[in-house]
């Protein structure tokens, strides 16, 4: 099975921090008095629930799409080796153009 690239890895990475980073802002004004500031905690805590749900779905779909391109170059290899090697040559006709 193909496993995550680094580059993925690191974006995840980097999404959970900022779920994080926006988790302890929403706590550090957990005593704000001020109206706006009451409207933006509550508004910015729904968004924060909408990213985790939407995180762990599209984590789940991502998984699942590498799961069936694995299987299908397990299935299949010698399409996808004709089809990179032709993408490869209209590549190269077109990069090759002036």
């Amino acid at each position: 099975m193909a496993s995550k690239t680094t580059h993925t890895d690191a974006m995840a990475a980097e999404l959970r921090e900022l779920i994080r980073h926006a988790g302890v802002l929403v706590d550090a004004t957990a005593e704000e008095a001020d109206e706006r500031v009451q409207k933006a905690r509550e508004l910015l805590g729904k968004r924060l629930e909408a990213a985790k749900s939407k995180y762990a779905d599209l984590d789940d779909i991502l998984d699942e799409k590498l799961q069936a391109a694995d299987r299908i170059l397990h299935e299949k290899p010698y399409h996808a080796v004709g089809g990179s090697f032709l993408l490869g040559l209209l590549l190269g006709w077109f990069m090759s153009r002036k």
